[in-house]
C-alpha cells in the first residue's frame, strides 16, 4: 500500500508499504477519508512532537475488513471512525483515572500510524460505529470530540455569556455545541472570510463579529461597548498568542478563560496577575479529548452540530503536499484526502 511517511519534520515522502498486521484485541480498518487538520501544519512544521518515522494523520475512518479474534461488538464492512489515542493503563494518572494526561500517551498520526494510508489497525475499543453521514463529513467526528472535551472543560452554566474568538472547523463545532448546552449568547469572532460565511450558513452561533484582518481595533472597541460587562466565558480557538493575550480583558469577574488552540512552543504572553486575583479570572486549557467520540458521534449523526460544507476541497493521495498548502494558504475550510 501507498502511505505519507514522516522521516522529520517538512521531510515526508510516499512510500510503499506492507499492509499492517491486526492483533487479536485489533481491528484492520480499509481508509476512506482522512481530514487534515490544522496540527498536521504543526506537525510538518515540528512544531508537535511526533515518534518518526511515522504514517501521519489522526481524523480518520473506514470500513471494517478484518477482525482479530478478540475483537467484539463488530462486523466486516461496518463504517467506523477512530478515536487516534492509544494509553498505556499503568503510569500515574492512568492509575489516578486521568487518561488523557498519561505519560506514555500516543496518537495515530503522530506517535503511531496513522491514516494517511489506505490501511490502517485500531484496538477495537477505539473504533466507533456510524452510518447517516458521507465520508468528507464523518472524518469531522475527531473534531467534534475535541469540541465536546472543551464544553466538558468550560461546563457552561445556564443562561451563560461567551465569547469564542476563532472559526476553525473545530471552533464551529465548539460553537453549536455550546448554543445546544444551555448557553444564551454565542458571540462568534473570526477573520471576515471563508469560515464566517459557512458559520452562518450552519447557524453556529448567535452572533457574528467579522473581523478586518488588518485592522480589527475597531470592532474589539464596539463589543467592548455592546458587552461592557464583558462575557461569562472566553474561547481562543486561534493559535495567535497575540489574540489570547488580549483576550481576557473580556471575561466578566469571575469569568473563565480558554486556551483551545495550538500554539508556538515558544509563544509567551503577558497576563496582569493583579487582573486575575482581582476579578478572580479562572484561565483554563482544553487539549486534544478522551472517551468523547461516542457523544461527537451522536451529535453529528443527529445534525444537532452540523459539519456540511465544513470539508470543501478533496484530494488524492498523492495530492498530500496540495492539500497541506490549501489548508496553510486559507484557500479552503477543510481539506479531505479521499481513497478509492
Amino acid at each position: 500500500m501507498n502511505a505519507i511517511r514522516y522521516n522529520k519534520p517538512r521531510d515526508f515522502v510516499l512510500v510503499t508499504l506492507p499492509v499492517p498486521q491486526h492483533g487479536p484485541r485489533e481491528i484492520l480498518t480499509k481508509a476512506k477519508s482522512c481530514d487534515i487538520c490544522g496540527s498536521d501544519l504543526h506537525v510538518d512544521s515540528g512544531e508537535l512532537d511526533t515518534r518518526v518515522p511515522v504514517i501521519t494523520g489522526h481524523e480518520t475512518g473506514g470500513i471494517v475488513v478484518k477482525l482479530g479474534n478478540g475483537a467484539k461488538g463488530f462486523e466486516i464492512g461496518d463504517k467506523v471512525t477512530a478515536d487516534n489515542a492509544e494509553l498505556c493503563g499503568y503510569c500515574h494518572y492512568c492509575r489516578q483515572a486521568k487518561p488523557l494526561y498519561c505519560d506514555n500517551f500516543a496518537a495515530h498520526g503522530l506517535h503511531l500510524d496513522g491514516g494517511f494510508a489506505p490501511y490502517c489497525v485500531f484496538p477495537t475499543e477505539k473504533l466507533f460505529r456510524f452510518e447517516n453521514l458521507d465520508w468528507e463529513e464523518a472524518m469531522l467526528f475527531e473534531a467534534a470530540s475535541c469540541a465536546v472535551h472543551g464544553v466538558d472543560r468550560i461546563r457552561p452554566v445556564i443562561g451563560s455569556t461567551i465569547l469564542l474568538i476563532g472559526s476553525s472547523p473545530t471552533g464551529l463545532c465548539l460553537s453549536q455545541l455550546l448554543k445546544a448546552n444551555g448557553v444564551q449568547h454565542v458571540v462568534l469572532a473570526s477573520n471576515a472570510g471563508l469560515k464566517m460565511e459557512l458559520a452562518k450558513k450552519l447557524n453556529a452561533a448567535h452572533q457574528y463579529v467579522e473581523l478586518d484582518r488588518q485592522n480589527p481595533q475597531q470592532q474589539w472597541q464596539l463589543l467592548h461597548v455592546q458587552f461592557p460587562h464583558g462575557f461569562d466565558v472566553v474561547i481562543v480557538a486561534t493559535g495567535s498568542h497575540l489574540v489570547l493575550e488580549m483576550a481576557i480583558n473580556f471575561c466578566t469577574r469571575g469569568g473563565t478563560l480558554l486556551y483551545y488552540g495550538v500554539y508556538e512552543k515558544d509563544a509567551l504572553i503577558r497576563v496582569s496577575p493583579s487582573k486575575v486575583f482581582m476579578d478572580e479570572i479562572t484561565i483554563i486549557g482544553s487539549h486534544s479529548q478522551m472517551w468523547c467520540m461516542a457523544r461527537s458521534v451522536k451529535y453529528l449523526e443527529s445534525r444537532r452540530v452540523d459539519v456540511r460544507g465544513i470539508v470543501d476541497k478533496a484530494f488524492r493521495l498523492e495530492e498530500f503536499g496540495q492539500a497541506l498548502d490549501a489548508v496553510r494558504n486559507k484557500q479552503c475550510v477543510k481539506a479531505t484526502i479521499l481513497f478509492n
